[in-house]
């Protein structure tokens, strides 16, 4: 199965999943890749969970040659991925992320103590970075657009 169709499913698959158990907002955006990771995928679904905001990641590839178990930073940034502003919230309390069985694949999921509602009232952007033994690159950008609403 096409490595595009697979996340597509997945994206799929998480939405129905948060729908049918909650009654909270929930968005999917995609992560657009840097270019230190030309040619790959992400999104991630962001849930309302009160006062704070959940965050599912699904990493279609990673750069030739980071070290495995994978290990990835994220941040909220203030700005865009195009003017990217200071560190709003960091989400690496842990950093560990699971491996989608027979595919080059991986999901994890975080945190942030903010109000998904806040974070679509402003401009933000998420970024996805490699871990400081692997170079500290940005692999993935995407911008929190409030037309995704």
């Amino acid at each position: 199965m096409n490595l595009k169709y697979q996340l597509a499913l997945s994206i799929i698959i998480t939405s129905i999943l948060g729908c049918a158990t909650s009654s909270n907002q929930v968005v999917t955006l995609t992560l657009d890749a840097t270019r230190q990771n030309t040619g790959q995928i992400a999104n991630v679904t962001l849930s309302s969970q009160d006062t704070q905001t959940g965050f599912t990641f699904f990493i279609g590839g990673i750069p030739n040659g980071t070290t495995l178990p994978l290990r990835l930073y994220t941040f909220i940034n203030k700005g865009s991925c195009q003017h990217p502003g200071p560190m709003a919230y960091a989400m690496n309390d842990r950093v560990d992320t699971d491996r989608m069985a027979r595919t080059r694949t991986w999901t994890y999921s975080r945190t942030a103590n903010v109000m998904m509602s806040e974070l679509f009232a402003d401009e933000y952007s998420i970024v996805v970075r490699t871990t400081p033994a692997d170079g500290n690159i940005d692999i993935f950008c995407g911008n929190i657009k409030k037309e995704a609403l």
